[in-house]
């Protein structure tokens, strides 16, 4: 299959689950509230839905500090840390995983001096540049497709995320933490 058919592929199929979550209601659902009260309803069972909401709220777009603002409401800011960080490494291997099935590499298959510039500087230094990015943009869906597309490895593609997720996920941790006891939520 040519790359930009696995590209429309890839768009047609994130437009169908934005569509779909969209018609069902269930991407209004998506709330702090209803967050909250699923971590807290129970333990395990709990954490492994806010897991998986994670991972489908990223596919369709559901901004990643929803999450870490209901985890840090509900848990605290150390274990609603350590929850968002395992949720942000989940979603984005059941992304890396979804969107490469689909698109393949189509993006190292595109005919534009652009895309083999960047590529070139991802490929130079890929472990920091994912590192880098990771630490700039968290969980961002497009940074999400446009490394599975990219051709990187999974192993390259999981390690620069299990390290650059870290400091920005405890910085947030700490930002929503001081704000729900500025505001007196929670």
């Amino acid at each position: 299959m040519r790359s930009s058919h696995r590209l429309l592929l890839v768009i047609l199929f994130l437009l169908g689950l934005f569509a779909l979550f969209e018609v069902l209601g269930i991407r209004a659902r998506f709330s702090l509230e209803s967050l909250q009260e699923l971590i807290l309803m129970h333990p395990v069972i709990g954490l492994l839905l806010f897991i998986l909401l994670f991972a489908l709220g990223n596919l369709i777009q559901i901004p990643g500090w929803i999450f870490l603002a209901a985890a840090v409401l509900a848990l605290g800011r150390v274990y609603g840390g350590i929850a968002t960080y395992l949720a942000a490494i989940a979603s984005c291997v059941f992304t890396f995983f979804t969107i490469r099935y689909l698109g393949g590499n189509a993006l190292r298959e595109l005919d534009s001096r652009l895309a083999q510039r960047l590529l070139a500087g991802l490929d130079r230094h890929p472990l920091a540049s994912i590192i880098a990015l990771r630490m700039l943009f968290q969980t961002v869906p497009a940074l999400n497709y446009t490394l599975a597309l990219s051709g990187v490895r999974f192993r390259t593609y999981l390690l620069g995320s299990l390290l650059g997720l870290p400091l920005p996920i405890a910085l947030y941790c700490l930002f929503f933490d001081y704000l729900a006891l500025w505001l007196k939520i929670g």
